[in-house]
């Protein structure tokens, strides 16, 4: 799958900004666009209309760093957002793909995870959501129903984001997987614009929109996160009803994986995961 252009986000961005978020009056006319113009966004910037639209259109130049703050700004981007933004424009315009080797956890994501025990259900992702690493109470959480040695082997590592999208188990644990599903596809993005040559990430993407309606209606919008906070919210099928807030760690000798710990949010959600550690101890 051909991954996102600078143009291509460029546009997504300029039609979720109406005319009145920026104070610009419509004065009555019917608009064949949903959000700016791009003659209306480069003069917002500061730039001409034909440098924008060159922009836009993927032709061959360079925008500077003080451009593309003046469209992020223009636009209304945040953090993840803006970053996104320059990591597109830091692409050739044909990226060539290549094949990474498989990921290996660092030995201090390693460590952590060993020192947290059983008690606090923890995973260890790759780049790419693959599971590189989890205590047995993590994978008794979120993926109970696969093999616990699975991440050992880099062929038969568990994608998050496949298992996600294409296990109709993996649907039914997450109470409020539309949520989630939109948060997972905009981290994505955000992963695929930092790395534009993988050929993985590029595959996994494309699996997805090829087998996902949700996912392909979901890429479609653009949007982007950085996945570092948020709640899940559990039909368990062994405890039940399970409310957790995930918190992401990350390694600076390994900025690609993240730990991701799992703590209750309320006494019966403690109890549960007590229960789940009591039955595999």
């Amino acid at each position: 799958m051909e991954l996102e252009s600078l143009g291509a986000y460029l546009k997504t961005r300029r039609d979720r900004v109406t005319p009145a978020d920026v104070g610009l009056r419509a004065y009555g006319t019917a608009r064949r666009v949903p959000g700016l113009r791009r003659e209306e966004l480069a003069q917002l910037a500061g730039v001409s209309a034909g440098y924008y639209t060159r922009l836009e259109q993927g032709q061959p130049g360079t925008a500077s760093q003080q451009v593309l703050d003046a469209l992020a700004g223009v636009l209304r981007l945040d953090t993840a957002e803006r970053t996104h933004l320059h990591n597109l424009a830091r692409q050739p315009t044909t990226p060539h793909l290549v094949r990474p080797r498989p990921e290996k956890p660092h030995q201090r994501v390693l460590a952590l995870l060993a020192s947290l025990g059983e008690s606090t259900p923890a995973v260890v992702l790759g780049r790419r959501g693959d599971v590189l690493a989890w205590n047995r109470t993590g994978h008794a959480l979120v993926a109970e129903h696969v093999d616990f040695e699975a991440p050992h082997d880099p062929a038969r590592r568990p994608s998050i984001p496949r298992m996600f999208f294409l296990d109709s188990l993996t649907r039914d644990l997450h109470g409020n997987w539309d949520e989630l599903a939109r948060i997972h596809v905009a981290y994505l993005r955000l992963t695929a614009g930092r790395y534009p040559t993988d050929a993985r990430l590029a595959e996994l993407i494309g699996e997805l929109a090829m087998r996902s309606q949700v996912f392909t209606r979901l890429w479609a919008k653009g949007d982007v996160a950085d996945c570092t906070v948020g709640t899940m919210r559990l039909r368990h099928p062994t405890v039940g009803g399970v409310d957790v807030d995930y918190q992401v760690w990350l390694q600076p000798e390994s900025p690609d994986h993240r730990l991701e710990v799992y703590t209750p949010n309320d006494t019966a959600s403690a109890d549960a995961l007590q229960l789940l550690a009591a039955q595999i101890t």
